[in-house]
């Protein structure tokens, strides 16, 4: 009886509750013919449905998912029924006696999946920001099944003959924008998952997809435990010289965090390793951090990922030719701005020559303060970040740390707040009755001017064991509609910043502040999307477009007048000093060469895997030096993201796709550009903005609706000039 509750719950759709009331009837019958096996096997679904949040009704806030409630035994039972649930449903379209419609197809398809959704989207997202080793082992066995489970879907011919009996009728539809794109989506994705290959062909892809998937989840999960598991212990204070002391404290409480007090410890995250090589004076340790850093996961242990970046790279090639595609990167760019390799390369060699001549330029200048200071060596990688800072102070009169003060975890908050507001009309209010999956996660309620909900917001912003490394926007819910009903997301922002100390809170680099609003971009994408089909909503856009919302927030990060407005002393509450702006200004376009020139690097590392028209031999680094070789680039540099540890191209949704930053770059300070030549905050162009890039998602071509918001295609000269890059100075 007290499974017969969940009959009438809302959180069951009518399709899970129509099965759910077939299972009772049957064990109904047997227990009538008195068969014994009827209490054994309802015992057996009690726990799965009386237990499980993912399964029981449950009711939190906003519909929140009910972290304090989900255990790690809950996952996998909930996606084993939520892919037995998916596969009735989809059946059930498939097999279908009436004549295929958007509605009773595209819509149903669209549909379908809910629980399976729900609760992969949750343990997904834990994995990156809060996980264990069972949940690793978890991800290790639920990867294959929800491969096969895709490809069971992909690959049925009998439902995408009617989904193809539909795309060929669609110019006799009148279907509506969304309607089209939406179809226009579902069609090509059974295509381009293999949809018309033969049967055996079929069954070559099946491999493939599986391998991939344990494959780049074993990428992943390597450079986690090769971070994890570097530790460097300095036992006295003086080896730390150069070091500002909020970076010595912070250190030190580290190394009190894992049993070692009145030690200093370094670790491999951004937060820790970037400041150190930034301001240590002792070069020998820079360089012993250093190396630790670009040799994770290529080390010849357990954690090696030299081979798994090959296997990957060759099984998408080989992938892609199935298809009938000449590489991964064509197959990947057919559905981006830029649509071929050929474009991509022109773009990034369009760059690279002057931002390597910048470079050469800055590195000059880095080996005449090291001939000054008796050092006769070449400059070293590990060098940049050392003198870059010290160049940076003499010819701008500009430390780092002078900044670090006005931008406090607060200030910083209320700045992105301010923006938003002045923007759109955003108001964010703290919400502490409601679940998170950590103690340090924060959850926000976004609304409108008018106090009108547009969705819920999570933040996470300091480094820990269980986290990924680096910086990302997700979403626990994207936005859709139910008829004329909005239903407002779930969105995520999960960073890696400095910590508070026991002396100081927070405290930002201004690289950290940058990456706060650049990741609240993406977030406003999510937030604001107001599309009627979740698969269109928010992010779901080309990769080579996605990144324009969250770039273009990065302007008001920077811009003096917007600095006046929320860069505040965490002790005196003092406004950030004309002079120090002036200051950031006048250096800003420095050690762009150096940046420019680490992350092309990367991009045409990934371009250069993903091109590959034969089989990769060898191991990922030496495949690495030779793409390095080809561009020509300097020894003093090396790529922002190695092969063994480029986890956006092998663990995340970027292969052949890193360019995508600074294609967007373009789009971003052309946009800014426009609103520089009215008001930083023009109501019409933030309207403008909103309603054709925001609101709008994946509903039509980008660049149609960039045009909308601009009047017309983006000019790469602002992006050139914001970096320096438009005449190299000798």
């Amino acid at each position: 009886t007290d499974q017969l509750i969940i009959l009438k719950t809302k959180s069951f759709n009518y399709t899970q509750r129509v099965n759910l009331l077939m299972k009772y009837t049957i064990y109904l019958i047997i227990l009538t013919m008195g068969l014994s096996n009827f209490q054994v096997e309802a015992q057996e679904l009690k726990p799965i449905y009386a237990s499980n949040p993912f399964l029981s009704s449950y009711k939190t806030p906003f519909n929140v998912p009910p972290f304090h409630l989900i255990k790690n035994e809950h996952y996998k039972p909930a996606i084993q029924e939520g892919i037995l649930i998916q596969r009735r449903e989809v059946d059930g379209i498939a097999n279908n006696k009436n004549i295929p419609t958007f509605e009773n197809t595209i819509l149903a398809l669209e549909n379908s999946g809910e629980l399976l959704t729900k609760v992969t989207t949750v343990f997904y997202n834990i994995n990156s920001a809060n996980t264990n080793d069972e949940i690793q082992k978890i991800a290790n066995e639920i990867a294959p099944l929800i491969s096969t489970h895709s490809d069971n879907i992909n690959l049925n011919e009998k439902l995408f003959a009617k989904v193809k009996t539909i795309w060929n009728q669609k110019d006799q539809l009148n279907l509506t924008l969304e309607q089209n794109k939406l179809l226009e989506k579902t069609y090509k994705e059974f295509v381009r998952n293999g949809a018309n290959l033969n049967a055996s062909d079929k069954e070559k892809l099946r491999a493939i997809n599986n391998e991939i998937a344990v494959l780049t989840l074993k990428f992943d999960q390597n450079i986690l435990a090769e971070t994890n598991n570097y530790e460097y212990v300095v036992n006295k204070k003086e080896q730390l010289a150069g070091l500002p002391e909020e970076l010595i404290t912070a250190a030190a409480e580290t190394a009190k965090g894992k049993g070692k007090k009145g030690k200093w410890v370094i670790t491999l995250s951004n937060s820790s390793v970037m400041p150190f090589l930034q301001y240590c004076s002792n070069r020998q340790l820079r360089e012993e951090i250093w190396k630790a850093y670009k040799n994770r996961c290529n080390n010849g242990n357990e954690f090696d990922n030299n081979a798994i970046a090959l296997q990957i790279a060759n099984r998408r090639a080989e992938k892609a030719r199935l298809l009938g595609y000449r590489t991964h990167a064509h197959y990947v760019l057919e559905e981006s701005m830029a649509k071929t390799p050929e474009k991509v390369m022109t773009f990034l060699n369009q760059l690279w020559t002057p931002a390597l001549e910048k470079a050469k330029v800055e590195e000059a200048q880095i080996k005449q303060m090291m001939l000054a200071e008796g050092i006769k060596d070449n400059v070293q990688p590990y060098d940049w970040r050392y003198y870059s800072e010290k160049i940076r102070i003499e010819k701008f009169n500009l430390d780092e740390q002078e900044l670090r003060p006005y931008f406090s975890l607060d200030a910083v908050t209320n700045g992105v707040f301010m923006v938003c507001d002045k923007l759109y009309g955003l108001q964010f209010k703290e919400l502490k009755n409601i679940p998170t999956y950590h103690d340090e996660v924060t959850a926000w309620e976004v609304m409108e001017k008018n106090g009108k909900h547009l969705g819920i917001l999570y933040m996470d912003f300091y480094p820990r064991s269980s986290k990924q490394g680096g910086a990302w926007m997700t979403s626990y819910k994207p936005q859709q509609k139910e008829g004329d009903k909005r239903i407002p997301p779930i969105i995520s922002i999960v960073c890696n910043f400095s910590k508070p100390t026991a002396d100081a809170p927070a405290l930002f680099t201004f690289d950290e502040v940058t990456t706060y609003f650049h990741e609240f971009g993406h977030a406003l994408h999510g937030l604001l999307s107001n599309v009627s089909y979740k698969s269109l909503a928010g992010t779901n856009v080309y990769r080579d477009f996605v990144e324009l919302p969250s770039q273009v927030m990065e302007n008001w990060a920077a811009d003096p007048a917007v600095l006046k407005m929320y860069a505040k002393h965490y002790k005196t509450g003092e406004v950030i000093p004309d002079a120090l702006i002036q200051k950031l200004e006048k250096s800003g376009t420095y050690g762009q060469g150096f940046a420019t020139v680490e992350y092309l690097a990367s991009a045409f590392l990934d371009m250069d895997f993903h091109t590959s028209t034969t089989t990769i031999t060898g191991t990922a680094e030496a495949f690495e030096n030779e793409s390095m070789k080809k561009i020509g680039l300097i020894p003093s540099i090396i790529p922002r993201h190695r092969a063994n540890y480029f986890s956006h191209i092998f663990a995340g949704g970027y292969s052949a796709g890193y360019y995508s930053y600074i294609w967007s770059g373009v789009l971003d300070t052309d946009a800014f550009d426009q609103f520089k030549k009215t008001s930083l905050f023009d109501s019409e162009k933030a309207n403008s903005f909103r309603i054709n890039i925001l609101e709008k998602g994946g509903t039509e071509e980008p660049m149609d609706l960039y045009k909308k918001f601009r009047g017309s295609e983006p000019s790469i000269e602002p992006l050139l000039k914001k970096r320096g890059l438009e005449t190299p100075t000798k």
